[in-house]
């Protein structure tokens, strides 16, 4: 059965996004099947893997909306072991649609369950935001990954997702947990980075990823390519980064089943 791992951050721009694609992409490249949900109405993931929006039929809005199954809106993509649900802009409505929904907060987690046997690990890239979309990734879901960008107000609000999630797993999964923090953008020349790395450790004892992200032109080149940076330059240090990051990942992985 496939691990679920929402990433989000309800602070925009920390490098979320880039993260749910590289992340991704990284381990199928690693011989493991992932599926990537992409349920944030703004659909940089889709288009990360080079999906015209304008192009989709069905979309991670039909789940919420119970119009397609998950096997329907499936996109398989040119890149190894990695499958997409892509997002389309009339999600950005959907949770006014779905707010009289029997149990609204699971409609996700029910859409995906006849494929968890399919996947390893499935990821949902998650809106800047703490609303019902939000909540049914985080009732689906096993863990969360958190990016968090190396700059002022990097913890801004980060007390507010904490106290969300402990809502959720009192109320819809008290399974959930947090899988890590990720430092994005991350400048070790600067004080203001150590700063930040020391705090986001104080805030997230024992949770704060080794690996950092640094900020990396062809890192931020890639996504208008349509590609996940390991086959849009896999010998930057953007590509060398999210490798390591998904060594480290998967490495937690196989201690926590071992």
């Amino acid at each position: 059965m496939a691990k679920t791992v929402s990433v989000l951050n309800q602070k925009g721009g920390v490098g979320k996004t880039t993260t749910a694609v590289n992340l991704a992409a990284c381990i199928g490249d690693a011989d493991k099947k992932v599926l990537l949900v992409d349920i944030d109405p703004q659909g940089n993931t889709t288009s990360g893997f080079g999906i015209d929006k304008r192009k989709i039929k069905s979309s991670s809005y039909d789940l919420f909306t119970s119009n397609a199954t998950a096997e329907e809106v499936i996109i398989h993509t040119e890149f190894k072991n990695t499958d997409i649900i892509p997002a389309h802009m009339d999600l950005a409505g959907a949770e006014l649609e779905i707010i009289d929904f029997p149990d609204r907060e699971k409609l996700l987690k029910n859409a995906l369950a006849p494929i968890w046997d399919k996947y390893d690990f499935i990821f949902l890239d998650c809106p800047p935001s703490l609303g019902l979309i939000t909540l049914n990734a985080l009732t689906a879901s096993d863990t969360f990954l958190v990016p968090i960008q190396c700059e002022y107000y990097a913890l801004e609000g980060l007390s507010q997702l904490m106290s969300t999630v402990r809502q959720i797993k009192r109320r819809y999964n008290p399974y959930i947990e947090l899988e890590g923090v990720l430092l994005t953008m991350f400048d070790g020349r600067l004080n203001l980075t150590q700063q930040v790395m020391n705090e986001v450790k104080k805030f997230f004892p024992k949770k704060v990823y080794k690996t950092t992200i640094p900020r990396n032109v062809r890192l931020s080149e890639a996504p208008s390519f349509g590609q996940p940076i390991i086959y849009f330059d896999r010998s930057s240090k953007g590509a060398a980064a999210y490798r390591d990051f998904t060594d480290e990942f998967l490495a937690k992985q196989s201690k926590i089943t071992d």
